[in-house]
Order: structure tokens, then C-alpha cells, then sequence
């Protein structure tokens, strides 16, 4: 038996479901089923029911389940004491952050907090939701700007702050690149560019449920994961894209960013949050958060 074996099994009795306990934890599920089979082996006794329909606690996983919560608390205690001792010395804030935050928002907020905490060393690491809420959870970040997902880990704390606006990148040579603002039916039978939904399922949602809500179905040239490649495909005339408007931070030439007209204001626009680990303690990270709270509007305003 061990902690992350307890972690695991804490997880699935709070989903009661294989699946969505192994996305919270950024694992797969055939992995979790793995642990929770070793923790069972490992105490001689079987502390889940399991159907396909159904996850259940027996009444020996009943009492593991209030002693596994007990040591992970103590467990959490102990880490945050000597983090906050640690933090206390090097002042150091580990931040995560998606592609179009790291690039629009990021330099926003660290040049407004170094204002008034000179003295602390951002460590800045940028990387999609889907990667950055499991380091959340395993302490190796303090705080990350992501899309909030659909599944919320009851171990984190998500604050929204805005949603980011989304344009239209086009080769510069193209025949929509010079018209001030676009809608969706100018991307009529235009082939798009699209991010993989595995990765980042709500951009690629925005895009065809756009589309969708048109009565337009969209021509899907390619799929590609990374920002920065989906907007060098559009310099080489792969094709167009939509994309949040901090992404023209991106100098990538050959490409303009067009403002889509009004319509649905949900489906024009992808959420941002901040997020962080329930119940915890952190000075630094907490100052960051208040300085953040006081020019949200301002940021907002650029998103």
C-alpha cells in the first residue's frame, strides 16, 4: 500500500466512476483499475463493488475510505508546512498556463505583480488543461490559467475570469484577408483548420458548433494540436482558423486575424479561469490572485 494508491482510491469513491476518476487524475482508466487492485491485494480485501453499470464501497472500503482521508489530510499538512517554510525563503511561484494565457495574459499580470513583489521568481510553464490541472494536483504547480473542464476535481478551486474572443486567422493573400470583419457564412465551403479535441476539446467545439449553429457544416482540411503550428498552416494557405485574439501575439507572418461579427456570444468566446488546490495556504500565490482580481476588468478588456 502506498499514497498514490489512497490518492487513487479516494478519487474513484468520490466519482464512483472508473472513467471520469482516471480523467481527474490524468490517468488512464485500465491504470487506475491497476492501483486499486494492487491497494486491495496489498490489504486482502476487496474494498469496491464493480458492475459495468455501477461503482460501489463495501463496508471494509467504507472504513478504508475514512482513514485514507485522515492520512492524505495529514499528508497535505505536513507538505504545506515545509512548502510554505520553503516558500517563505526562495519566493518562488510555479504558474501554469495555456497558449493563448501565456500569451495574452501572462505578461499582463507578472509585469503588474512585480510592481509591488519585485522580489519573487515566476517560473512560468506553458502547457495545455488537459496537462497542467494534474500537476496542479500533484503539488508540481501553484497555480494555472486553463479552460475550466466539464468534470470539475473536487480537489481544486477554479475562479473564472473572462471569456477570450475569438477571431479568424487567413493567409494575408487571401480573398477574406482584407475585409474588416468576417461571419460565419463567409467561411462557408472555406476548408478550416481545427485543433484536435482530445487536447483541447472547447476550441475545437467552438469551431464547429459555430458552424452547426448556422446550419453550416464545416470543411475540415486538418487537425493540429499546437497553436503555434495551426497558425503557421494557415500561412502556408492550408487553410483558415478560429482562434482566440491573444494568438496574434504569435508572430507567425503571412497571416492577418480577422473580428467575427456578432452572434452567439457563447459560441464566439472560450472561458478562462484561474485555478489552484482547494484548501490551501500560499502567500505569494495569493497576492498574485489579488493583484489579478483588482485589474481583471482592465485585463478583460484586452482578451
Amino acid at each position: 500500500m502506498n499514497l498514490h494508491q489512497l490518492r487513487c482510491f479516494v478519487e474513484v469513491t468520490q466519482e464512483l466512476h472508473f472513467g471520469r476518476a482516471a480523467q481527474n487524475l490524468g490517468m488512464m482508466p485500465s491504470a487506475l483499475g491497476r492501483h486499486i487492485r494492487l491497494l486491495e491485494e496489498s490489504l486482502g480485501t476487496q474494498l469496491l463493488n464493480r458492475t459495468t453499470r455501477s461503482v460501489t464501497l463495501t463496508e471494509d472500503g467504507e472504513d478504508l475510505l475514512r482513514e485514507a482521508r485522515k492520512i492524505l489530510g495529514q499528508i497535505e499538512k505536513i507538505r504545506l508546512q515545509f512548502r510554505n517554510r520553503d516558500r517563505a525563503k526562495n519566493s518562488v511561484l510555479r504558474i501554469g498556463a495555456i497558449d493563448s494565457a501565456s500569451a495574452g495574459l501572462m505578461p499582463l499580470l507578472i509585469s503588474d505583480f512585480r510592481k509591488s513583489h519585485p522580489e519573487t521568481t515566476i517560473q512560468l510553464i506553458e502547457d495545455k488543461t488537459v496537462r497542467l490541472l494534474p500537476r496542479l494536483l500533484s503539488g508540481s504547480l501553484d497555480l494555472a490559467f486553463v479552460r475550466p473542464p466539464e468534470t470539475v476535481n473536487r480537489g481544486l478551486e477554479f475562479m473564472f475570469l473572462f471569456n477570450e474572443t475569438a477571431v479568424v486567422a487567413v493567409p494575408e493573400d487571401h480573398p477574406l484577408a482584407h475585409k474588416p470583419q468576417v461571419s460565419v457564412f463567409d467561411l462557408a465551403n472555406q476548408s478550416m483548420i481545427v485543433p484536435d479535441r482530445r487536447s483541447r476539446p472547447q476550441s475545437h467545439d467552438l469551431t464547429m458548433n459555430l458552424f452547426e449553429e448556422a446550419g453550416l457544416e464545416a470543411c475540415v482540411a486538418q487537425v493540429a494540436e499546437e497553436k503555434h503550428t495551426i497558425v503557421n498552416l494557415v500561412a502556408a494557405s492550408i487553410g483558415l482558423a478560429i482562434v482566440p485574439r491573444w494568438t496574434s501575439r504569435m508572430a507567425v507572418s503571412g497571416v492577418r486575424y480577422i473580428p467575427l461579427l456578432e452572434g452567439s456570444d457563447e459560441m464566439r468566446k472560450l472561458p478562462l479561469a484561474a485555478s489552484w488546490m482547494r484548501d490551501s495556504r500560499d502567500k505569494v500565490r495569493d497576492a498574485l490572485l489579488s493583484t489579478l482580481r483588482k485589474q481583471l476588468a482592465s485585463y478583460a478588456r484586452h482578451a
